[in-house]
């Protein structure tokens, strides 16, 4: 049996605007009406296990909500108390599918890549199954399309048949000559980053060459809790952990490596110029997406939202714009958006946490107008959920309903509303929204008083174990 496992603990900085710290790239919708999580998911063969996620604690219920959106159902969502790379990440999924049968295969795929073929994919994958049951680490390795000093590279070495060959060495991200020298060479993959390997090989393995991440995963799975469709593991122990890829971990010290030539398109989505590869380009190779007047341009990459964005006369520029968040940068430094978030005051914004839009296990809200003393916003509430039963210290709120049918409590009393009424929550008021209905509930939400952040809020119930 083959266990795909889906690693979704990534931020997707270099994606910035449309990424977001909360909502980060995977969970976005960029070459299909499904997210890149949801299409990773889709590519699954239905002969195969159903997929083990492992995700932040942050995005659980962006999770969850998106495998429900495509009727998927999974083994288990293993939440990761902070980002550790994939080592450990990968350790705690092999601990988990070595309980179940220690022979079964783990296929270890990236939540945010993406992949031309599916169809090709499973088939590549069924056909190198074989080396995984011998005990070999197996890893793919993409054609280089172009040099590029993006990507870590891999070597192949001796051959085993004509697709599959001995890991010579892993390079990382190279400089522009070595990579020209790289893309001349037929010897050197891209590293895609996926790996199929029985659970008790990865574990033999990593225990061998990185015995402290297989001891601090060990503990920090052996003690965890269960929370929903939610596994908790131990925060102490898994913080113990380096934060190390799988790569340096273990694969560069392995003598069981192989590759196989992944003979498909695929792209990580790392950058705004990989992403804007995939685009369909004008006769000018400019893609453009939204509502753009575009006139004398040349190479550049540009994606609207909801406003008119008109170009003259630009060449090799990216503009990226959101509802609260412009981006210009030349497609030269584009690659360089998470150092300039880092070194920058962008990454202390909510901007770079959120965007307008933030989803909640309940549903979302969309920030309309805010100033100093007022906040609007505009809720969703999805069919029979309900929002925590809470209070605030510094904020009174009005409720309109829009569409739908609310039921409200407001300290001791309980009551609906009906399309078009309204009601006051008073400042330190115990109250709760919800959605008894199977229609979407949405109401217009004004906020006033001396604070208006999101932490003013004090939970004595909730659905979601947020108390």
């Amino acid at each position: 049996m083959i266990h795909p496992v889906i690693l979704s603990g990534g931020s997707g900085q270099r994606l910035w605007p449309i990424s977001r710290k909360f909502f980060p790239k995977q969970f976005n919708s960029l070459n299909s009406s499904q997210s890149i999580f949801q299409e990773t998911i889709l590519r699954l063969s239905n002969s195969w296990s159903k997929p083990l996620i492992l995700c932040n604690e942050d995005h659980r219920f962006l999770v969850a909500q998106q495998l429900k959106e495509i009727n998927c159902f999974c083994q288990n969502i293993i939440l990761e108390p902070d980002q550790r790379n994939t080592a450990p990440a990968i350790t705690l999924a092999s601990l988990h599918i070595n309980k179940l049968n220690p022979e079964d295969l783990i296929l270890v795929l990236s939540s945010d890549h993406y992949i031309d073929d599916n169809k090709k994919f499973i088939e590549m994958i069924e056909s190198s199954k074989k080396y995984a049951e011998d005990n070999f680490l197996v890893t793919y390795g993409a054609k280089t399309l172009s040099p590029s000093t993006h990507y870590g590279y891999i070597r192949r070495g001796a051959s085993l048949d004509t697709a599959t060959w001995r890991i010579s060495e892993f390079v990382e991200k190279p400089s522009e000559e070595l990579a020209t020298s790289f893309h001349s060479n037929e010897e050197y993959f891209w590293n895609a980053g996926i790996f199929l390997f029985k659970a008790s090989t990865f574990l033999k393995e990593i225990n061998s060459f990185s015995p402290e991440i297989h001891n601090y995963c060990k503990h920090a799975l052996d003690n965890k809790t269960i929370d929903n469709d939610f596994v908790r593991v131990n925060k102490d122990e898994f913080l113990k952990c380096p934060n190390v890829s799988v790569d340096y971990a273990l694969m560069e010290k392995t003598s069981n490596g192989l590759v196989v030539e992944f003979d498909n398109n695929w792209s990580d989505l790392g950058t705004w110029i990989s992403l804007s590869e995939l685009g369909k380009k004008d006769n000018n190779q400019n893609v453009v997406s939204g509502d753009i007047v575009i006139q004398n341009c040349h190479n550049n990459f540009i994606l609207g939202n909801e406003r008119l964005i008109a170009t003259f006369g630009i060449n090799n520029q990216v503009i990226i714009d959101t509802a609260d968040a412009l981006l210009v940068t030349s497609k030269e430094n584009s690659s360089e958006i998470k150092d300039f978030i880092s070194k920058t005051s962008l990454h202390k914004r909510n901007e770079f946490n959120e965007h307008k839009k933030v989803h909640r296990p309940w549903g979302y809200y969309v920030s309309l107008s805010q100033s100093e003393y007022f906040q609007i916003k505009r809720i969703l509430v999805n069919p029979n959920a309900k929002l925590s039963l809470q209070k605030h210290k510094y904020r009174a709120e009005h409720w309109v309903v829009i569409k739908g049918k609310a039921k409200v409590t407001c300290d001791n009393k309980i009551f609906n509303l009906l399309e078009n009424e309204s009601t006051f929550i008073s400042q330190g008021s115990i109250h709760r929204l919800e959605n008894d209905t199977n229609e979407k509930l949405e109401i217009i939400e004004i906020q006033t008083g001396s604070y208006l952040g999101e932490d003013d809020i004090e939970r004595f119930e909730d659905e979601y174990h947020r108390v």
